[in-house]
């Protein structure tokens, strides 16, 4: 199947994505989203518990240093609340000694989206034409051809799901994963291949859960809800409560690698009794618990993601470029980003600068 006389093809339904096709259809320009997943989104990911919505992925945004994060939300008619930070926090060494330590707030401060960060895909998705969103749609590769590009979907060394033709590309995708997953023609030359796979996808290693309790004990405990701990499984924890009301919630981070992480009710137990030796007892009782290993993610992660990343990277276009054959294919993407990467507001970044440069 052939689709004919579009502008642009999108690859990727992310933030970076979403946002682009966003971008394109105010501009009036003809455009196909390609996800490969059966939801738009990307790394964002909210679950609806009784109007409120845990992130599994992203979270935060912050509005001192986030103007295109800010402009967006207000765009969209979308508010946020700030991070609960008020009271002491918590500390687990090595041997699962817990001491109450100091607390602190973040600077600048850390925002959450009202509605969780799914409420941007939401409202981006209800301004682009239904039928512009293609999802089960994994691409495995992408030609050039005398007057554009043909993307064709489903695997490789197989018949084609479908095909569509195009004067233009942004590959909204992490770039490793990119580099891993679709087949080129012709070939990127080896130093853009190698930039690419050497590019981590951020949070790709991770995996995040979400508990929720009907009060939030821990703040009348005087505590804050954050804690971080030597000693698995989880590493880095939070309060991710609803604004004025309940549910609340503790969330967080995992402190061991992809490896020896096993989705499996001993992994759970294991998180509830960690929680509960940090939090008291009644945190081995959610009312509901979320877990998502973005490393099991075959949409997020290649087998290069398995290692947990300590740091956050640098990022910047691949090999210094934000474009490749003569600027058909442009790169987007928060990974691609030459600010913010790695964060919602580099995926806004780089979108924009896609699609100017595709314009």
């Amino acid at each position: 199947m052939f689709t004919k006389d579009i502008d642009t093809i999108i690859i990727g339904g992310g933030l970076s994505g979403m946002y682009a096709a966003w971008l394109l259809s105010k501009k009036k320009r003809s455009f196909v989203v390609l996800e490969a997943r059966e939801r738009t989104g990307g790394r964002i990911l909210s679950f609806d518990h009784h109007g409120f919505f845990p992130d599994l992925g992203p979270s935060w945004y912050w509005p001192e240093i986030n103007p295109k994060m800010m402009h967006l939300i207000q765009t969209l008619g979308l508010t946020g609340y700030q991070q609960f930070e008020t009271g002491m926090g918590r500390f687990e060494n090595f041997n699962g000694f817990v001491q109450t330590v100091r607390g602190y707030s973040t600077s600048p401060a850390s925002w959450r989206p009202t509605g969780g960060m799914a409420a941007l895909i939401t409202k981006l998705s209800q301004t682009i034409p239904h039928a512009a969103i293609k999802l089960n749609s994994p691409v495995c590769e992408i030609e050039k051809k005398q007057n554009g590009v043909q993307v064709s979907v489903g695997e490789l060394e197989k018949e084609p799901q479908a095909q569509f033709r195009a004067g233009k590309v942004i590959l909204a995708l992490p770039p490793r994963l990119a580099a891993a997953t679709i087949l080129f023609t012709p070939d990127l030359s080896r130093d853009l291949t190698q930039a690419m796979l050497k590019m981590g996808t951020w949070m790709a290693g991770q995996a995040k859960f979400f508990a929720l309790y009907e009060e939030p004990y821990w703040r009348q405990a005087g505590l804050s809800g954050q804690a971080f701990s030597q000693r698995g499984p989880l590493g880095e924890i939070h309060d991710g409560s609803n604004k004025d009301s309940g549910p609340y919630g503790l969330t967080g981070f995992f402190n061991i690698p992809a490896a020896q992480r096993n989705r499996d009710q001993s992994l759970t137990k294991a998180i509830l009794v960690q929680l509960s030796a940090i939090y008291g007892n009644p945190a081995a009782q959610p009312i509901n618990f979320y877990y998502q290993d973005w490393a099991r993610e075959k949409f997020t992660a290649t087998q290069f993601d398995q290692p947990l990343m300590r740091e956050h990277p640098v990022y910047q276009p691949p090999a210094g470029q934000t474009a490749i054959w003569d600027g058909i294919i442009q790169f987007a993407g928060s990974e691609t980003a030459s600010q913010y990467g790695g964060y919602l507001e580099g995926a806004l970044v780089s979108a924009e600068r896609a699609v100017m440069q595709s314009s």
